[in-house]
């Protein structure tokens, strides 16, 4: 049956679901929902990536929809206001963007590229209304993203979301040393790592401008809290390492877990799917267990006052975008031409990216 009661789409069909991919309990016990902003969420974000000048006008038109990079956040952030949906998606959209020039750069051999780049951001990250109208669109699109986002919440929020982003920043400059060197890192480095390129935090973060509220340090810092939240981006991160292994391994990558399990653990291709698959299963029965702890602290934020009564809702609606993430993550992968290596020309080179290799621009 289709992931939704109305498709995204305009010809909505069954999706199937690869056996090795599948997850009979994502289906059955986290059902998927869909902010009702979401087709004016496709639409501007189609905008915008035009405005921005992120993807060339014809790759737009052709893959902007079917990549369904608002589809993923329309399926995670309920709840939230329009215009914190809007600046969530765009920032998404921005980010498999920035994700694919990274790629590009590793694979033409661009390291100027990627260190000029790298650097610019951190800098627009710290003054983005300085870098609006930056020369080259990525960072410019970038600043446009951190200006709006730091609007919704107070200053302690953008300065903790900014310490979260620069560590996803380096830990992306890692990433490209590795690939650079054909470094394949050890299960529990990657892991690490991982948490950083997956940017868990960043994600997590993001929870509370939906939710309307800054959550203060010892809410967040709740084992109850903080558990859910990690195992809600677990989840995510090792679901699309083992969705994505083939794009990888045609691609060359030394990042996913199946590539370090086999490197460093012996396993055959087909023992580090089941691996996977077992990892992945794992982290979707704590992640119910963790779940309900989390949902029970919230209700003992309710002490009775108005402070503690909006705590509690606050939480509350961040534990239910937890949950949601599980299933818009589950979708986004078999919907997304995103991970349809099958469909592509050539196995290595997605046909939606930029794949200009003439020199360091």
């Amino acid at each position: 049956m289709p992931a939704f009661p109305h498709s995204t789409t305009s010809t909505p069909t069954a999706i199937a679901v690869p056996p090795s991919l599948s997850l009979p309990v994502i289906e059955a016990a986290f059902p998927r929902q869909l902010h009702p902003y979401w087709p004016r969420l496709q639409e501007n974000t189609r905008t915008w990536l035009l405005e921005k000048r992120l993807m060339p006008a014809d790759k737009v038109a052709e893959y902007a929809d079917g990549l369904c990079y608002t589809d993923l956040m329309a399926g995670y952030y309920l709840g939230a206001p329009d215009a914190v949906l809007q600046a969530i998606a765009d920032f998404s959209a921005w980010f498999f963007v920035w994700d694919d020039r990274h790629d590009r750069d590793i694979v033409h051999r661009r390291p100027r590229a990627w260190r000029r780049l790298r650097f610019r951001l951190h800098a627009a990250l710290d003054s983005p209304r300085d870098h609006l109208h930056h020369e080259d669109p990525l960072v410019a699109a970038f600043a446009d993203c951190v200006v709006r986002l730091y609007s919704f919440l107070p200053r302690t929020w953008n300065t903790r979301f900014a310490g979260h982003f620069h560590d996803v920043i380096e830990a992306y400059d890692r990433e490209f040393r590795n690939r650079a060197k054909g470094i394949i890192p050890p299960v529990g480095e990657y892991l690490a790592l991982r948490r950083l390129t997956f940017a868990h935090w960043i994600w997590t973060d993001l929870l509370e401008p939906c939710a309307g509220r800054e959550l203060p340090d010892g809410i967040r810092e709740n084992p109850a809290y903080r558990r859910a939240a990690l195992l809600s981006q677990e989840f995510a991160a090792w679901y699309n390492d083992l969705c994505s292994l083939p794009k990888e391994i045609a691609g060359d990558e030394v990042h996913n877990l199946g590539i370090s399990l086999i490197k460093h653990e012996g396993l055959t291709l087909e023992e580090a799917i089941r691996e996977m698959r077992r990892l992945v299963e794992k982290c979707v029965d704590a992640f119910l267990v963790a779940e309900a702890d989390a949902l029970h602290f919230a209700d003992g934020l309710d002490d009775g006052t108005a402070r503690g009564r909006e705590l509690s809702a606050a939480v509350r609606a961040c534990v239910r975008n937890m949950r949601n993430w599980f299933s818009t993550v589950y979708w986004f992968h078999h919907e997304s031409g995103r991970y349809m290596v099958d469909s592509w020309d050539d196995r290595s080179t997605p046909p939606y990216v930029n794949n200009e290799a003439a020199g360091e621009k």
